[in-house]
């Protein structure tokens, strides 16, 4: 009977994985198509652009990294999304925790506010926040794209991390303020040790946001010292369209390092949005 049930049950599961394996396989073939054509000579390319390569040319990624001068542009995103991360982890986290604990007067309309806000997309107000951030001095400067990278992403942050810390119980915030704790030393020792995965979820978040984009870049950025990686790949495409191996062998590695934190962290990644979409 027992073995019945569990043949049923795998033969109902079934159609379940051919779609899985069908949309893997979806998803997979043109990262694999990528690294195939980063592997491949100009004139293997042009005469097999979808299958494996016959040699394997690994000097298309020394040449794109000192063509693209990666170098220097990987060293800009990575200073933008460390900097973003630790700004609206920061931010996010102690407005936060006084919206959800200390609930000081006009929390809700201030929630309402960052909900109105949120929705409302740059391009509205790009225009005077360039000609004020040119009149600031903050124009092709990496402090003022941090900035904008943290205004934009500490709504998400804050909604994120309310959820989890409404739902914390108070027993042992009342316990560590007999003891003489401040608000700070209570959000420092108390709070924050148990919504870490929601941190770790807001800074995966921030981070993979930040280390794409390309817009806003592209108009506060000018100087090509300090172009992030995807300003500077679409300068190296454009320079190099004719070349789809650099071309391929630069996307690549532009992908390359979020690809890997992120399939690093994704359980963790993936636990801290399910209990805080289950606490909001």
């Amino acid at each position: 009977m027992n073995r019945l049930f569990s043949f049923k049950r795998r033969e109902s599961l079934l159609p379940n994985y051919i779609i899985l394996t069908l949309y893997l396989l979806f998803a997979m073939l043109p990262l694999s198509v990528l690294v195939f054509n980063s592997l491949k000579s100009r004139v293997e390319l042009a005469n097999n652009p979808l299958g494996p390569p016959t040699q394997l040319r690994f000097d298309n990624f020394s040449t794109a990294w000192v063509q693209g001068k990666f170098s220097v542009t990987a060293r800009n995103s990575a200073i933008l999304v460390v900097s973003t991360v630790v700004g609206v982890l920061t931010l996010g986290g102690l407005a936060s925790f006084s919206l959800a604990r200390l609930k000081p007067v006009g929390a809700d309309l201030f929630m309402l506010f960052m909900v109105i806000g949120s929705t409302i997309p740059i391009w509205l107000f790009m225009v005077p926040l360039f000609i004020l951030w040119r009149n600031l001095g903050l124009v092709n400067n990496l402090l003022g794209l941090i900035l904008i990278y943290t205004a934009l992403n500490s709504p998400i942050a804050i909604f994120i991390l309310r959820s989890y810390m409404v739902q914390l119980p108070a027993d042992f915030e009342d316990a560590a303020r007999v003891d003489g704790a401040n608000s700070l030393q209570v959000f420092t020792n108390v709070v924050l040790p148990l919504v870490w995965p929601g941190f770790l979820t807001v800074g995966l978040v921030v981070g993979l946001g930040v280390w794409g984009e390309f817009q806003i870049a592209l108009i506060f950025i000018t100087n090509p010292d300090l172009f992030p990686v995807t300003t500077s790949y679409w300068q190296f495409t454009s320079r190099f369209s004719r070349d789809w191996t650099l071309t391929s062998a630069a996307a690549l590695m532009m992908v390359a390092p979020v690809l890997a934190f992120f399939l690093a962290l994704q359980r963790r990644f993936i636990e801290g949005l399910t209990q805080g979409g289950l606490r909001m």
